[in-house]
């Protein structure tokens, strides 16, 4: 199937590495063009080189817990490769912790980042893009149901999907889609973190995997695939929803 992504731009956050980079992979394989951006200037340098260097990729060295970052993002789509049609808007996993457990700063610094974070760049993007432009917000499993020891993001997510969908009601007049993807436990660096810090990284994994119906971790090209496809216009009548890829594992209908 066609997905339609031919010369289409998209900037994509935190992509240096993890799912923002297997969507990129995919997006510039169908022929789109992208802004990465990460906090890590030599690290998004190589992956915007490991995708085809300037014809196809950019990288900036940007920080979504800065205000003029979705702004800087934007410009850079256009004056690289002249439009905009759409962003993947990820940031970092929230501190570890309970709710009970974690501190007032750490609730601040993560509303800043996480939560404030996304929004800016979700509006900013939003106001940028004419029909048929697309945003993809990624967020986890646990805007649904939350997830144990992550008190932050079972507190921050289920906010930013009211505000994914009060943006995809305010833009879908101007053909502007907005979908949530909550992604469940794939294998990234995230997971990786969270497993060592287990204790017995071996056995937590295999609890987890008893838990997920398809009974394995996912593959971060999994997700690079599904969001590949909800940016492009093959995904055209898709906005304000929330799109599980968990292998299953969430239980809500």
């Amino acid at each position: 199937m066609d997905l339609g992504l031919t010369e289409r731009v998209y900037v994509l956050t935190g992509a240096s590495k993890g799912l923002g980079y297997a969507t990129a992979e995919y997006l510039v394989a169908d022929g789109a063009r992208v802004v990465l951006s990460a906090r890590d200037a030599d690290a998004v340098a190589d992956a915007a080189q490991r995708l085809g260097g300037p014809e196809r990729a950019v990288g900036v060295a940007a920080d979504l817990g800065d205000p003029t970052t979705p702004e800087r993002l934007v410009a850079a789509a256009r004056e690289h490769f002249g439009r905009l049609d759409g962003a993947l808007i990820s940031v970092g996993g929230p501190p570890p912790g309970t709710v009970a457990s974690v501190t007032d700063e750490q609730w601040r610094a993560s509303f800043e980042t996480v939560f404030l974070g996304a929004v800016r760049a979700l509006r900013a993007v939003a106001a940028s893009l004419t029909d048929g432009g697309a945003i993809g917000l990624v967020l986890s499993t646990s805007a649904r149901s939350p997830v144990p020891g992550l008190g932050i993001s079972n507190g921050l997510r289920p906010g930013l999907v009211g505000a994914a969908k009060d943006v995809a009601d305010e833009y879908g007049p101007r053909g502007v889609r907005v979908v949530g993807l909550l992604p469940g436990r794939i294998l990234t660096d995230r997971n990786r973190e969270l497993l060592a810090a287990a204790g017995d990284p071996g056995l937590a994994l295999t609890e987890i995997e008893a838990g997920i119906p398809l009974r394995r971790i996912g593959d971060p090209a999994e997700f690079g695939r599904v969001a590949a496809f909800v940016l492009s216009p093959a995904a055209s009548y898709l906005t304000g929803i929330t799109i599980p890829v968990d292998g299953g594992a969430l239980r809500t209908l």
